[in-house]
């Protein structure tokens, strides 16, 4: 299952969209802001089709 989580850069503040599959159950990505362009990385715990947790980190 898709689902749509509001992240917010560590740099520019700017908030954007990013999809998850929750039938994963740890992530780990590194993804780059759609404002400045400045990678950052992407922690998620899924669980039963939810999103549990999710943490944005400066690379």
């Amino acid at each position: 299952m898709q689902l749509t989580e509001q992240v917010q850069c560590p740099f520019c503040g700017q908030c954007f969209e990013l999809e998850f599959d929750t039938t994963v159950p740890n992530q780990r990505f590194t993804t780059d802001c759609e404002i400045c362009c400045r990678p950052f990385e992407i922690s998620v715990q899924c669980e039963s089709g939810e999103v549990m947790a999710l943490d944005v980190h400066p690379e």
